[in-house]
């Protein structure tokens, strides 16, 4: 009897622990499916910290302070890259001696007064202020040195093809293609309005091509989706199949087989 009594007296024993074990474990458990569900990494006090980095993040998107941020959103527009033919000011604080004109070179580079070749295109002018710095410590105390744009080309895009008059027009403001277009002296009766391409530079010898159905889009009334040009845009309206075959066919035949609004 003593036996079985000490023997049920252990069972006792180890039934307590693992339920006071289980009692203890249960809210940290608990507490670990929440944070899962929640998508966040539980701190050793319990909470969760899911909505602390995603603010962060918002908070840096909105205020990003490079240059490339939305200005609808609080941003800067992007600042502006120094382009061959460019002419910058440099002046130098303490050494006048050295204020320089200099024009950007078409292989990218200026030559400085007794520094030699600084590689400019693509810079920022606080960029180049960096380089020129470099450029000069060694050769002068404490360079201090300011840069300044002081002619540059203007922006322009280019219009081809089936347009009232073909060229080169500045780009002065924030056009889209039908504007364009439009400054262009507009479609010619040749012009096919359903297949318009934009030529875009996104890298030296790289472009982009879009076509762009301005046919439907003046039809359907939708011009959201109609692009703003960019600096260097390419604007190319195509010849329309009637106006290619026009030449061999006479006028009676023509009418008859081909509809203009076809195309």
């Amino acid at each position: 009897m003593k036996v079985l009594a000490n023997s049920l007296r252990v069972i006792g024993l180890q039934l307590a622990v693992f339920f006071l074990i289980a009692a203890f474990s249960q809210p940290a458990f608990s507490q670990g499916g929440r944070g899962q569900a929640l998508g966040g990494q539980i701190s050793p006090s319990g909470q969760t910290n899911a909505g602390v980095g995603a603010t962060t993040a918002r908070a840096a998107a909105v205020g990003q302070a490079d240059g490339t941020g939305n200005p609808g959103l609080g941003g800067r527009r992007p600042l502006y890259r120094l382009n061959r033919s460019d002419v910058v000011t440099l002046s130098f604080t303490m050494s006048p001696e050295f204020d320089q004109t200099l024009t950007i070179q078409p292989d990218g580079y200026i030559m400085l007064k007794d520094a030699g070749a600084v590689f400019a295109q693509g810079l920022t002018l606080e960029a180049l202020q960096d380089a020129v710095d470099k450029a000069y410590t060694g050769y002068l105390h404490n360079p201090q040195v300011a840069v300044a744009l002081k002619d540059f080309e203007h922006p322009y895009f280019i219009a081809g093809g089936e347009v009232g008059r073909p060229g080169k027009y500045e780009l002065r403001a924030d056009l889209t293609v039908i504007q364009a277009i439009e400054i262009a002296g507009g479609f010619t009766h040749q012009a096919k309005h359903s297949q318009v391409l934009l030529f875009r530079r996104v890298d030296d010898g790289m472009f982009e091509a879009h076509v762009f159905n301005l046919k439907n889009m003046l039809k359907s009334k939708n011009l959201r989706e109609i692009a703003e040009l960019r600096p260097g845009d390419l604007i190319f309206v195509p010849q329309n199949v009637v106006s290619k075959i026009q030449p061999f066919l006479t006028r009676p035949a023509l009418d008859m087989y081909v509809s203009s609004t076809q195309f």
